[in-house]
C-alpha cells in the first residue's frame, strides 16, 4: 500500500510543558521550537468521537527538536481530549505520532473502511485539519494525520 505520509511530530501528553521543556533543556538534548495555545473553538468543525463538541478544550502546546525529532508536548488545560484521558489512565508519556498527508479526507476514509475508530478530528476554515484514529490495539499509539 503506497501512501504519501511523512512525519510531523511525536505527541507526548504532559502535566507540565514549561517544566517538561526546562528538563529537556537541563539535558542538553532539547531546542525550543515554537509555542500555541489549542482552543477547540478554533476549528469550524471540532468532533470528539465522531459527535460535535460544544464543550471548550483547550491545551498548552510546546514543539521542540530533539535530534531529528519534533516532540508535542501537550498539556491538556480544559475540556475533554486523547491527551487528557490518558494522563489520567496512564500517566505521562507518548501519546501519538503525526503524519501529514497531502488529502486528509482520502486517507481518513481509507482508514475508516479498515475499522478505524476516529477519536478526535478539527477542520478550519481554509480546509486544514486533523484527525486522531484510535491505533491502541497495538502499542497503545494513536495515529494523529495533519493536512496543512
Amino acid at each position: 500500500m503506497e501512501n504519501n505520509w511523512k512525519l510531523h511530530h511525536v505527541g507526548v501528553a504532559i502535566k507540565d510543558a514549561d517544566k517538561t521543556l526546562e528538563y529537556y533543556q537541563s539535558l542538553g538534548i532539547a531546542t525550543p521550537v515554537s509555542e500555541m495555545f489549542f482552543k477547540s473553538t478554533d476549528f469550524a468543525d471540532f468532533k470528539l468521537n465522531g459527535k460535535p463538541y460544544d464543550s471548550l478544550a483547550t491545551a498548552k502546546i510546546r514543539f521542540v527538536q530533539v535530534g531529528p525529532i519534533h516532540f508535542e508536548l501537550v498539556q491538556p488545560v480544559e475540556g475533554e481530549s486523547p491527551q487528557k484521558e490518558f494522563i489520567a489512565s496512564r500517566g505521562e508519556g507518548v501519546n501519538h505520532i503525526a503524519f501529514t498527508v497531502d488529502d486528509l479526507d482520502r486517507e481518513t476514509a481509507k482508514l475508516v473502511e479498515k475499522g478505524v475508530p476516529i477519536i478526535i478530528t478539527g477542520r478550519q476554515q481554509d480546509g486544514t485539519g486533523f484527525a486522531y484514529f484510535d491505533t491502541r490495539k497495538v502499542g497503545n499509539i494513536i495515529i494523529e494525520l495533519i493536512q496543512q
